[in-house]
């Protein structure tokens, strides 16, 4: 597999192994915690969820032909906490996620040197797809983080469990030496 072939693979695990981390977190709250927040300067899940929606239908609807800030977004109002259930919530969150895998999935990797545009600044596909990459699993962690303070009972570990790295370790140096994207075993972990 020649390199950008293996890139564009590799990006798709990573951005399903994010949207699966931040569902695994999300579900172990109830449906009030999801709406929290701490303070002015902070966050609900749900607004996060809310920014990442926007985020995502903006950037990837018409993702090669139009510019990444949609005219139509309100990126401000992703900011405001607003009444909806956890199942309208989770629907945003699965309408922006089909959006970015409707967009990357059928990526040719001639096409990651295409220039594209957001906010009138040009990135290769290549270049954009990472600042995503790197955008995505930032607020995935803020949603993760927060989960974990929210959670009023024992939080089940999405990674490798606290004092539980030496068993870990000894697990995966038991079997063969494999190429493999660090994704396939965590996403079966996450199942």
């Amino acid at each position: 597999m020649d390199a950008n072939s293996y890139y564009l693979e590799s990006v798709k695990k990573q951005f399903l192994y994010y949207k699966t981390l931040g569902e695994k977190a999300m579900a172990q709250l109830n449906d009030e915690q999801l709406f929290i927040s701490l303070n002015e300067d902070t966050n609900s899940i749900a607004v996060i969820v809310k920014h990442l929606h926007g985020n995502m239908l903006s950037r990837w609807t018409d993702f090669l032909t139009s510019d990444g800030e949609k005219d139509w977004r309100n990126r401000d109002s992703e900011f405001v906490n607003t009444d909806m259930s956890k199942e309208e919530l989770m629907a945003k969150w699965n309408e922006a996620w089909d959006c970015l895998f409707s967009a990357i999935n059928p990526l040719r990797p001639e096409q990651l040197t295409e220039i594209i545009y957001i906010r009138n600044e040009g990135h290769t596909v290549l270049e954009a797809i990472n600042r995503q990459l790197a955008h995505y699993p930032y607020h995935i962690g803020q949603i993760v983080f927060y989960a974990k303070l929210l959670k009023k009972t024992e939080w089940d570990s999405l990674s490798i469990p606290r004092n539980k790295s030496g068993d870990y370790n000894a697990e995966k140096f038991a079997k063969e030496k494999s190429i493999k994207n660090f994704t396939d075993d965590e996403l079966n972990k996450l199942k």
